[in-house]
């Protein structure tokens, strides 16, 4: 195989390419990042024999690990969404945080309901209510709009079990933290919140919106929650996404060199060892989600599950396309050469930042720019001295930093909240692009303060 310099230009020509065919060509994701792993495998000049083995070798080791843990998270998602789940915990915000400050209560909301649901979904989901305070409090309609869509944003990137950062904490060997990532995820996601709360306030005061009359905001809020029925209460809908994060801790807990809870092989920590690992405790937030089903029959049972398996079956498709571009970098001299080289560079936390930023800027998907910077960064990991736990998952902090950087009209979600928000294109630009690139430089200058302390 090639070694030296023409390692640096053969990983250049595989991320252009990439987004070459994802932006340009409209490639799906998934056949653009296995064109690139056998470009990357064919350019070094790998024995044609270990290409096949490496690409469904990297493929099947990440999936192996995170693709049932994606697979139950969307299903959980998709079940908050169609019960009602998701308003009920908007509604359940809102008279905690107040009708005083509806704008925050907005971002609050919308970083709630964006941990298991897809900002997309949660834009649509939460516009009626939206639109109702907006009504009721009399603020700036662009507040409002703005200050959603940053809060839907915030979590979107950085707290599981959204599938990109689940995807990207598999690709780092972070598969058996994922509490660590939640939590971490959490905290660094609060600036974030805050910048795009403080952002959406001042813009509100600039620029304008087309939003509905009075009577159709009522018709539409009215419409929504006749739909639903009768929504279920605030415990059965925070209960998914609650009780696999307070297992998934108590897994970690148990885990503690003191065995605060007891001796391994005790019965508690047995319990707790078994049911805090991921895909366990998604598994019980499962079951607690199919409480919410208004009823159990094919409807629900069959149609709503199978409908959050056909959202994962695209996310596990680029997940496990990531994780066989990231098994052909590992079993090439390009991830030695590029930590070694890159290291010299004294950019540290900032690479994978500027890397994902690339990558999302150019072709419009915070989750392809997830999987792939972290399919990317995963062979320069020790070169770059990320070697330790807090090290890798800062790694993940800053990838959905870049990965929020930015939204415009090459992302689906930037269409989403410029229809649904009545806003202009240009509106659009100064709202919502601008919105997302002070949220991605906010999370990551946070992140580089954290790695300043912890790496």
């Amino acid at each position: 195989m090639l070694d030296g310099p023409i390692l640096l230009g053969i990983f250049l020509v595989a991320i252009a390419l990439i987004i070459f065919l994802t932006a340009k060509v409209k490639l799906h994701p998934f056949i653009s990042l296995l064109i690139a792993a056998y470009f990357i495998g064919f350019a070094v000049r790998m024995d044609v024999t270990e290409i096949a083995t490496t690409i469904t070798g990297g493929f099947g080791n990440i999936l192996a690990y995170i693709g049932i843990v994606i697979i139950l998270g969307t299903i959980i998602g998709t079940i908050l969404d169609k019960s009602g789940a998701a308003v009920k915990m908007a509604e359940t915000v809102l008279r905690v945080v107040g009708r005083k400050k509806p704008a925050l209560a907005m971002s609050i909301i919308g970083a709630i309901v964006s941990i298991p649901v897809f900002c997309d979904s949660g834009y649509v989901i939460l516009t009626p209510l939206r639109k109702a305070l907006t009504r009721l409090t009399n603020i700036s309609p662009v507040t409002m709009v703005v200050a959603l869509a940053t809060g839907l944003y915030a979590t979107h990137t950085l707290v599981p079990p959204t599938p990109g950062p689940i995807a990207a904490a598999g690709n780092l060997g972070l598969e058996g933290d994922l509490i660590l990532i939640i939590f971490l995820g959490l905290l660094v996601s609060i600036p974030a919140l805050i910048a795009g709360y403080i952002y959406a306030v001042w813009v509100g005061k600039k620029v304008t919106t087309e939003e509905l009359s009075e009577d159709e905001v009522a018709a539409t809020y009215d419409e929504m929650i006749s739909s639903f029925g009768k929504l279920p209460s605030a415990t059965l809908s925070f209960a998914p996404i609650v009780v696999p994060i307070f297992l998934m801790a108590m897994g970690s807990i148990v885990k503690f060199p003191s065995y605060p809870l007891g001796e391994a092989g005790t019965f508690v920590y047995n319990t707790f060892a078994f049911l805090g690992t991921p895909v366990n405790a998604l598994f019980v937030g499962f079951l607690f989600a199919l409480a919410l089903l208004p009823k159990l029959n094919e409807e629900t049972l069959s149609g709503w599950i199978g409908e959050g398996m056909k959202s994962a079956a695209v996310i596990i498709m680029v997940t496990g396309a990531g994780g066989a571009l990231g098994g052909m970098l590992s079993a090439t001299p390009i991830g030695d050469y590029l930590g070694s080289t890159l290291s010299s560079l004294s950019l540290g936390i900032f690479l994978p930042f500027i890397i994902a930023a690339a990558l999302k800027t150019a072709q419009g998907s915070s989750t392809v720019a997830l999987v792939t910077t972290s399919a990317m960064m995963a062979p320069m990991l020790s070169q770059l001295g990320f070697d330790s736990l807090m090290a890798k998952a800062l790694v993940v902090m800053a990838i959905g930093a870049g990965a929020m950087t930015v939204s415009h009209a090459n992302d689906s979600y930037f269409w989403v909240v410029t229809e649904f928000g009545g806003l202009k294109v240009e509106t659009a630009y100064k709202a919502q692009t601008i919105a997302t690139l002070i949220q991605g430089l906010v999370t990551v200058t946070v992140v580089a303060i954290l790695a300043v302390f912890f790496i």
